[in-house]
């Protein structure tokens, strides 16, 4: 896969683009049966595919004060695209430039000027351009001047079905899940396990003091989490390296009566290295119990050995 970051670096292409357009925040099951079938639309045409995304959510310029948290940032929004086989993706940076472009100098620059688009693939609840007043209809016109067709998918299930009754994918949908603590659907939308990315910050030693040490995984704040609880989950090291986790992420009410932040905590099963400053990913596999109140350390202590116990089952260790 191709990367894309700039018009200056468009790809010379003889034969045109199949290309679709989007926020792409997840890379879900629905974003993957439209690249589905933009490579099956390209491998018809005998034409490459073609992705336009963008580096900051549109909604965090235009309406910042009720943006929606991320499910992937941008690093691991292109790892997931790389893995669908796409052959470019086109990244443009979203700015308050860009948010005031209308939809035909957007169309004129980035699918017609840069990536020859001989088809344009998107749901069929796309908008686009200044204030989203471009969408399909829209883009069909434009296409029609420009000499691209445009697709516009139905919406989709989870086991790509077309969606009916509100049961159609979206990284919407996904957010409200882990919000609302039911990260198996979350999962099952995603997937794949919900991810995030943090350092491996310094805390309180409180974990290995009550014999379970944890890495302190600070995410940054722009990241959807799931709800607070405790999970079995795994943490991957910079080296590639996986080792299973029973994870804690909440405000540790035993330890602490009002503890301000959120903390995500990963007790490695069967390791005890140093994972100071480095750089982990941790994925959610299953919700063990929500996060308790306990009238002792004691307790808290047998009931983490306990969770342990669960994550081992769960992950199969």
């Amino acid at each position: 896969m191709e990367v894309i970051n700039d018009t200056d670096a468009c790809p010379q292409l003889d034969s045109g683009t199949v290309v679709t357009i989007g926020a792409y925040d997840g890379v879900h099951v629905g974003h993957r049966t439209v690249i589905n079938e933009v490579k099956k639309m390209a491998d018809a045409a005998g034409r490459p595919t073609a992705l336009v995304t963008f580096d900051r959510h549109p909604a965090s310029v235009v309406r910042p004060e009720s943006a929606p948290l991320l499910l992937t940032d941008l690093d691991q929004k292109l790892e997931l695209l790389g893995e669908t086989g796409v052959d470019y993706v086109m990244v443009v940076s979203f700015d308050e430039d860009r948010a005031a472009e209308s939809a035909r100098d957007f169309v004129t620059s980035i699918l017609v000027d840069c990536l020859q688009a001989s088809c344009v693939v998107v749901g069929s609840d796309f908008h686009f351009g200044y204030k989203r007043r471009g969408n399909v209809e829209t883009l069909t016109k434009m296409g029609v001047e420009h000499g691209f067709e445009v697709d516009g998918l139905k919406l989709v299930a989870v086991d790509g079905s077309p969606a009916q009754n509100g049961d159609r994918v979206s990284s919407t949908l996904v957010r409200s899940l882990l919000d609302g603590g039911h990260l198996a659907r979350a999962n099952q939308f995603l997937g794949r396990y919900h991810e995030v990315r943090g350092v491996v910050a310094r805390g309180d030693a409180r974990g290995r003091e009550l014999g379970f040490p944890t890495a302190n995984v600070s995410v940054s704040e722009s990241i959807q989490l799931p709800a607070d609880g405790i999970y079995a989950g795994w943490y991957e090291r910079p080296d590639g390296s996986k080792h299973p986790a029973a994870l804690s992420l909440g405000r540790r009410p035993t330890i602490y009566e009002n503890q301000p932040y959120r903390l995500l905590e990963a007790h490695l099963l069967d390791f005890d290295d140093d994972l100071y400053d480095e750089q982990a990913r941790v994925s959610f596999v299953e919700w063990l119990r929500g996060e308790i109140k306990f009238a002792s350390l004691d307790e808290l202590v047998t009931q983490i050995g306990l969770d342990c116990v669960s994550a081992r089952d769960i992950l199969g260790v």
